[in-house]
């Protein structure tokens, strides 16, 4: 009689074999990681709990299909990275001309000075959130360590590394806020049907801007380059880096919504202070404190990656170089924390309010960029064999489509 028992050699190779692959996944997380840690800053969380808190579960859908379109631009634009010999800029003055690389790195360089001041209240106020305090003179202290973090050796692997653990610290906090926040679950599965409720105007430009960031998908070609990663782990790196990367901030903020929607809706204001001690009440200390630890996670990690790409476009638009070890980059870098530090500390205007005119004006440069992505992912002599395939680019038309209308919902809802 035949034993169907795997033999303990087999059984004993097999999990050597699972845990090399498990291992090898592991070691190729964190370039799509740090694009994700840069769009999962304040300005999404607080687009997120005013969706959640004024509009309940309805707008789950935007982040499904914003997240989605995400991972589409990032795959393009990594697929960039391995095939180009050069940088995205470099690239793009070499392939079509000098001015569009020039304009693609100084438009992400200004999206990057509005998102730094975003990030600079919201890590103000999410660590006087967790420890009290003046939030302003937690945003100085947060600019400096960054500033100092900057100088360390190898600094993009302590950048990865870090990105890395704030993310999984995020992502067991906001599990753990949903869950404490008591929702109903059966209206969250019925947020993710499609609906546009009245009124939502500028907060949908905002959920849209912050999920499917399209400045960020076109850093994924320098993070992969920083990595040193080759054409030849496209495929693995794909599944174990780019997908979790872009989808796990999808899904935190799926979770955020939820939150604010089970405890904020009807309440008369949406805000991070607001559902933090909402949760207190409803869950505790607990509720309230791993709230503040997901949100100060978020905006220093948002805060670290989005001065680092900022610096980079600069310095690579100049011709300065491409490189965080480059000094000029360095000094590009320094800029947009002091610029982000500087308005924050001077402005009166309700941190709220600035945090989502910021990330709103992003999607204003973001079609240029999604034209630049689309155009050299679809160049033959650049790409080769990963050159785009046609399912590629209808997704990639539907997505710059979708930018486009949100772009111009933007100018007609400010003109």
């Amino acid at each position: 009689m035949h034993d169907a028992r795997p033999q303990p050699e087999r059984a004993g190779s097999a999990t050597r074999r699972r845990s090399s692959r498990m291992l090898r996944a592991l070691a190729l997380m964190g370039p799509a990681f740090i694009v994700g840690a840069w769009q999962f800053g304040p300005g999404n969380l607080t687009s997120a709990i005013q969706a959640g808190g004024e509009y309940g579960y309805t707008l789950i859908w935007v982040i499904v299909i914003s997240t989605a379109l995400m991972v589409v631009f990032t795959d393009m634009s990594v697929r960039i990275g391995l095939a180009a010999r050069h940088s995205l800029i470099e690239t793009a003055k070499r392939t079509l001309g000098r001015w569009w690389g020039i304009c693609a790195g100084l438009g992400v360089f200004a999206i990057t000075l509005m998102f730094s001041v975003g990030n600079a209240v919201g890590a103000g106020l999410g660590m006087s959130m967790v420890f009290g305090g003046d939030p302003v003179l937690w945003t100085l202290a947060c600019t400096a360590v960054v500033a100092a973090l900057l100088f360390a050796r190898d600094y993009y692997r302590v950048f990865e590394r870090m990105t890395l653990f704030v993310v999984a610290l995020m992502a067991a906090g906001f599990v753990a806020a949903a869950v404490l926040s008591r929702p109903d679950w059966g209206a969250v599965g019925a947020g993710f049907a499609p609906t546009l409720p009245s009124g939502v105007g500028l907060l949908l430009i905002a959920l849209v801007g912050t999920n499917f960031s399209i400045n960020a998908a076109f850093y994924a070609g320098y993070t992969t380059r920083e990595r040193g990663r080759a054409p030849a782990q496209y495929r693995e790196a794909t599944l174990s880096d780019t997908v979790p990367g872009i989808v796990a901030p999808g899904i935190m903020t799926i979770l955020v919504i939820v939150a604010s929607a089970a405890v904020l809706q009807g309440t008369g204001g949406a805000d991070a202070s607001r559902l933090g001690g909402v949760l207190g009440s409803v869950a505790g200390p607990a509720g309230s404190l791993v709230f503040a630890v997901g949100f100060a996670g978020a905006a220093f990690s948002s805060m670290v990656a989005n001065a680092s790409a900022g610096g980079t476009l600069l310095s690579d638009a100049l011709g300065w170089g491409n490189l965080l070890r480059d000094r000029r980059v360095k000094a590009a870098i320094l800029l947009v924390l002091a610029f982000g530090a500087a308005v924050t500390a001077v402005s009166t205007a309700a941190p709220i309010e600035l945090i989502i005119v910021a990330q709103a004006l992003t999607v204003v440069v973001a079609p240029f960029l999604g034209l630049l992505i689309l155009v050299l992912a679809n160049h033959r002599g650049l790409m080769g064999t990963m050159r785009n395939r046609w399912w590629q680019n209808i997704l990639g038309v539907i997505g710059w489509l979708a930018i486009a209308a949100t772009c111009f919902r933007l100018v007609t809802t400010l003109l």
